[in-house]
């Protein structure tokens, strides 16, 4: 069951939106379950109107399929669209991740080692995904490219949701061990090091996610 109310009074497209993305994200909706207007404003306290235009932003970010005859729903990713998604992102984020490096500060790594001490202290794994994409996204944001990280960060959504259903405790301990390994080799401004520790990182976790999905078709 989603939560019915919105995170603050403001009954607009956008909070819906939010509302349904961290549904989504943290499993509480999953793929190919239906999205009915008429119940979402009913659920948020609002007009259709707003909920038919966050379905439509949620449409734009992947994550709202509409189909005839049977409306919204939450899209579904194959195995086929992950591992492309993947594909994309090992090879941009090299880039992000190359191009900041030499302009990192100090708060930047502050901020990427907090992200990592929450990880290893063991968050409620729904957290799990907000936490992996802020360290990612300190150690990049300071490449200067606002354009790419957004890219960067609508393909990361399409893969997170699926973090709380396939990962496992294991699994989310050994990609944290591979954070600090990139960490200590940005700290160090050692890009080639570091660009090929977050290169074996991502490619470890498609592997697990294309066998995931390929498992369940």
């Amino acid at each position: 069951m989603i939560k019915s109310t919105l995170k603050s009074g403001l009954n607009t497209a956008d909070l819906v939106a939010d509302a349904l993305r961290t549904a989504i994200l943290q499993g509480e909706l999953r793929g190919g379950d239906a999205l009915r207007q008429e119940e979402l404003a009913e659920q948020y306290g609002v007009s259709k109107i707003p909920v038919r235009e966050a379905l439509f932003v949620l449409q734009s970010e992947g994550l709202v399929d509409f189909t005839s005859g049977r409306g919204a729903m939450v899209s579904q990713l194959t195995s086929s669209e992950a591992n492309e998604i993947y594909v994309m992102r090992i090879a941009l984020e090299q880039v992000a991740l190359r191009a900041a490096i030499p302009n990192l500060q100090p708060a930047d790594f502050i901020k990427a080692e907090a992200a990592l001490k929450q990880i290893d202290a063991g968050p409620n794994p729904k957290d799990w995904g907000a936490l992996n994409w802020e360290f990612h996204t300190t150690l990049y944001k300071p490449a200067g490219m606002p354009m790419l990280l957004d890219t960067l960060k609508l393909w990361q959504t399409n893969v997170a949701r699926y973090f709380f259903v396939y990962q496992k405790p294991d699994f989310r301990e050994q990609s944290n061990q591979e954070h600090w390994a990139i960490f200590e080799a940005c700290q160090q401004r050692d890009a080639d090091t570091a660009c090929k520790l977050l290169a074996e990182h991502l490619s470890r976790a498609s592997a697990q996610l294309y066998k995931y999905l390929s498992d369940k078709s």
